[in-house]
Order: structure tokens, then sequence, then C-alpha cells
């Protein structure tokens, strides 16, 4: 079972995080003034020079999340790109996400909540904060249910260094989550799940 990506949304239904580590098919860089800075630099459009020569971790390999015609598509090198620019692909994602809440509040008995769904090719897992922030983990359809990895994330490294660092700005319209040690407890959590390969 693979781990494919990891979606943050804030409250204003923007993505202010990303990170990926099993996609053969990078996403386009996003257009200039559609990602707020620090979302991630491997989907920003950023050289190293502009993104201030701090060391980044650049995952590597893996398979496409989804193709418009709902088959999977590999493609041979890291270099190739993804048919969407990143700023579609998480408006997409959360779009999904909104439809299907909208859809469980309707046909729900009682106070059911999306916490995951799943396509042929994919499974999409949900966390959702009572702030607001949604955690959204992209996996092999045959994973097993990670909310509670989405919780563990948020109530650890999330918590630990966005949360109660004095030098993030939690509410902005302005910045993503510019924090290279939250990137990196965040890649050591993944990598350290039983499944991730």
């Amino acid at each position: 079972m693979t781990i494919y990506s990891l979606y943050i949304f804030d409250r204003h239904c923007t993505c202010v995080y990303y990170q990926d580590w099993h996609r053969t098919k990078r996403p386009r860089p996003a257009s200039s003034g559609a990602l707020l800075p620090g979302v991630s630099n491997a989907v920003s459009g950023q050289s190293d020079s502009q993104a201030g020569q701090r060391a980044s971790l650049t995952p590597t390999g893996g398979v496409v999340v989804a193709l418009g015609n709902g088959e999977l598509d590999r493609m041979d090198g890291p270099t190739s790109m993804s048919t969407l620019s990143f700023d579609e692909e998480a408006k997409l994602v959360y779009g999904v996400i909104l439809s299907l809440r909208q859809m469980v509040k309707k046909i729900a008995v009682k106070d059911d909540t999306l916490s995951n769904y799943r396509t042929s090719t994919y499974k999409l897992h949900l966390y959702e904060t009572m702030t607001g922030y949604k955690f959204v983990i992209l996996t092999d359809p045959n994973a097993e249910s990670l909310r509670f990895a989405l919780r563990q994330i948020y109530t650890g490294p999330f918590l630990d260094y966005v949360v109660r660092n004095p030098l993030m700005v939690m509410d902005s319209k302005e910045q993503g989550i510019d924090n290279e040690y939250f990137r990196a407890a965040v890649d050591r959590f993944v990598r350290g799940l039983s499944m991730y390969n």
C-alpha cells in the first residue's frame, strides 16, 4: 500500500500545505499568484534561489492520483508533469471534500461525518479540526483508514511547529505553512507508518 500526498486546507478553503511521496506525475507549478508562498517548493514554481536558498525536502517516485478518464497513467521519470496545475488540483480536491460533506449531511441519519472515500485509483482520508483546518491524505485504494494518522499529525507536529510557533501567522491569506521543521516531522511520521512503501 502506498501514501500519495497530504494537503492541509485552512478555513478559507485555501491550500496552506502540500507534500507528496509516491507520484509518477508531478503537478505542474501553480500559475503566478494562484498559490500562497510557502505551501510547497515542489509546486510553487520557485527555484531554490527564489525560495531563499533553504534546504527543502523533495519527495520522489510514486503513482498518479487520478486522471480525467479515470485510468491510471504511469510515466517514466520523476520529471513528467500532470495535465493540471497544482492550484487547479488543490481546488478539485477541496471541491470533492466540500461536495461529499454536503451530501453526507443531507442523507445522514445522525451526526455522520465524512472520514474517507474510495475510488478505483485512490482513497481520500479526511480529518477536520474544530478550527476549520482540513487534513487530507490520498493513499492506495486498499489502505485502511488513516484518520488516526491525520489526527496525530495535527496533535503532534502541527501543534508543535505551527500553532505554538510565535513566528507563524495562522489566519493569513498571504502565507502557507512555511516551516521546514514541520515538513521534516510530517515526512518522518508518514515514512514511519506501517503502510508506507
